[in-house]
């Protein structure tokens, strides 16, 4: 053992630690067991939000400390390092109350601060300083010296740094008569965070106007813009929408996140029978493969990873999109420009002339670029794209519809991917129960079986959930069912001849991940409302 270690080192503890006898987490239980300082698990902890409000966010960030209890004059804190005095001194002092700890794991304690705590000092903070200012011209908002210390900015951007760590996809700011309410959605679903002052809230547009590059002076038209920038180190893409209502500009914000790793389709949840047939679709020399199902719901994202797996050396693979939400590197990316003339239809057209092995249209929203794609497809390439229809079947009509002739349909297209995300039970606070005869029936089973249901905790901000996987519907074309949409045969005459063949409907792959524990029951029964209608 070195002097020098001996030398910086006061307790016994501390030398053990750092000779690495033992690591840091467990010489803290050993302490914490030693002072009779009980052990709680944060993952599990029933916590009130309120108390959150008990300590400063500034107090809890620097000791990593975290508010679980407040009874009348005592407060009980979770820390990681029972030694840290300072802590429950600050703590005390902060609060007038007697402090009792608790020992929690690092991590935890850091995950509930992030939850808990959504900068909302920082955004009173702006509010107040900008109440107190209202002369300041607002359109200086674009060009000040020290833009970052403007209150609108700070706000601006706390707003888009807790979206970030929250996971949000999107930012909703809706202005209302008295107030303007800005919410995210999360897990696919749009969560209250704050109420903004009316006031303040047309400078915030300005600043996201400025940013977007959009007209600042226009404010009874809709605007679309974007930004490249980082959040805590991270690069994102902000796709910026505004549209002009009774109350105000409602302003949606769509975050994507470039730092993110494509999936590969086992990640992206296909069962093993639907990957398979997934398998058999891709491998074809020539036609089309169709991904279908409403916004939000992955297509992109599963085209990416078909994308990424089929690119090689010896293939020309070009695409045209609204928005590129992915750079692949070896893929030649066009974005969508309407202001310029650059469509989904006239890229495709130029497309075509560039030599391409494989084709990917973002979405074939009209009957014009539904029939390039069809040529495309019969003359030797390989095309992606996707349809906004509810499942597969439904997507051959929709195509008919759009006037492209049954024959061409049944001769182009090679496979159909319906597809849907569900939320993902949490894995710390799911509850296991016997099913019912009537859970068995909608299961599609003989015999009863275990499966769980959501209940909430920390981990998952009380939802029940954690992230969402997505389940698949996969037709693959066949020689009865290209003869059947040739003769116009009603659709679901289609659909009984593709559950013949082994397609797996939506309902029974969300059956399956119920079965193996992964969702629930109030999921299933979504994904059956969105099918039946």
């Amino acid at each position: 053992m070195s002097s020098d270690k001996r030398m910086s080192s006061d307790t016994l503890e501390e030398i053990i630690a750092l000779e690495g006898y033992i690591d840091g987490r467990r010489l803290n239980l050993a302490i914490a067991s030693q002072m009779g300082i009980p052990q709680v698990d944060l993952k599990v902890q029933a916590l009130d939000p309120s108390v959150a409000k008990q300590i400063p966010e500034s107090i809890a960030r620097r000791y990593t400390v975290f508010p679980i209890a407040v009874k009348d004059k005592n407060i009980t804190i979770a820390v990681h390092d029972p030694r840290d005095i300072r802590a429950v001194d600050d703590v005390r002092l902060a609060t007038g109350k007697r402090v009792s700890v608790v020992l929690s794991d690092q991590a935890d304690i850091l995950n509930l601060i992030n939850r808990f705590y959504d900068h909302s000092e920082e955004a009173t903070q702006a509010v107040d300083e900008y109440t107190a200012d209202l002369d300041q011209d607002v359109k200086e908002f674009g060009e000040s010296e020290d833009i970052s210390a403007s209150p609108v900015v700070r706000l601006v951007n706390t707003i888009i740094t807790q979206a970030s760590k929250m996971e949000a996809s999107d930012i909703h700011m809706e202005p209302f008569e008295n107030d303007v309410r800005i919410r995210y959605r999360i897990d696919g679903e749009l969560r209250e965070i704050m109420r903004v002052n009316k006031v303040m809230f047309n400078s915030m547009a300005i600043r996201i106007k400025v940013i977007g590059g959009m007209d600042i002076s226009e404010r009874r038209k809709p605007q679309d813009g974007r930004v490249e920038t980082s959040v805590d180190g991270k690069p994102y893409d902000l796709r910026l929408s505004i549209l002009p209502t009774v109350f105000g500009e409602k302003i949606v914000l769509r975050l994507l996140d470039r730092s993110s790793t494509l999936m590969t389709k086992e990640e992206l949840g296909f069962s093993k029978t639907n990957i398979e047939r997934f398998n058999q679709i891709i491998s074809v020399p020539e036609g089309i493969i169709l991904l279908t199902g409403p916004t939000g719901s992955g297509k992109t994202t599963t085209l990416y990873a078909v994308l990424a797996e089929l690119n090689a050396i010896s293939k020309n693979i070009i695409t045209v999109e609204d928005p590129v939400e992915y750079r692949l590197d070896g893929v030649n990316q066009v974005q969508v420009n309407n202001l310029a003339g650059l469509t989904f239809t006239t890229g495709l057209r130029s497309i075509l002339r560039q030599d391409p092995d494989i084709v990917m249209v973002g979405e074939i929203r009209d009957t014009e670029t539904a029939q390039i794609a069809f040529r495309a497809a019969i003359t030797g390439h390989v095309v992606l794209s996707t349809l906004h229809t509810n499942d597969t079947v439904s997507s051959l009509t929709r195509l008919i519809d759009m006037e492209v002739p049954a024959y061409l349909v049944s001769t182009a297209v090679v496979g159909i991917v319906a597809q849907r995300l569900v939320k993902r039970l949490c894995r710390y606070c799911r509850r296991s129960g016997k099913t019912t005869e009537a859970e068995m029936e909608l299961l599609g089973i003989t015999e009863p079986a275990v499966i769980y249901h959501a209940v909430g905790c920390n981990e998952c901000g009380q939802t029940g959930y954690r992230g969402r996987t997505a389940i698949h519907e996969v037709l693959v074309m066949n020689r009865q069912i290209r003869d059947l949409i040739a003769k116009n045969t009603p659709i679901d005459e289609v659909k009984d001849a593709a559950v013949a063949d082994g397609m797996h409907t939506l309902h029974q792959s969300c059956a399956e991940l119920v079965l193996e524990g992964r969702t629930t029951l109030e999921q299933l029964l979504r994904v059956t409302q969105t099918e039946d209608e």
